[in-house]
């Protein structure tokens, strides 16, 4: 497991293990399958499941769930491909549910 020492991170609720900074963030207006959610440019100690398609909320967009390396927690998903022009901007980017994370050194 990777740690940092200094800045904002976002752990597994579950293990602690981070996931990723609070610096990578491009957004938290977002929904998750569990609530409020938000969006990352970067994630660390993740892996990924199979892509999917699925319809959101914005639309069709191809996704794959993003698990905890540690403990294999569900954490959210990562846009593989947006089918909307205006939804491009998500394409290889994670969405971190808040349920599943917790914020350490702040």
């Amino acid at each position: 497991m990777a740690e940092l020492v200094g800045p904002r991170v976002y752990s597994c609720r579950h293990c602690r293990n981070h996931v990723c900074l609070h610096d990578d963030t491009i957004s938290k207006a977002f929904q998750g399958r569990n609530g409020r959610a938000f969006l990352s440019y970067h994630a660390m100690n993740v892996t990924t499941g199979a892509k999917e398609d699925r319809q959101l909320m914005t639309g069709l967009h191809t996704v794959a769930d993003i698990y905890c390396r540690d403990c294999r927690e569900v954490l959210g998903w990562k846009y593989e491909r947006a089918y909307e022009e205006s939804q491009k901007y998500k394409e290889g980017r994670f969405i971190f549910e808040q349920a599943k994370i917790m914020q350490e050194n702040w």
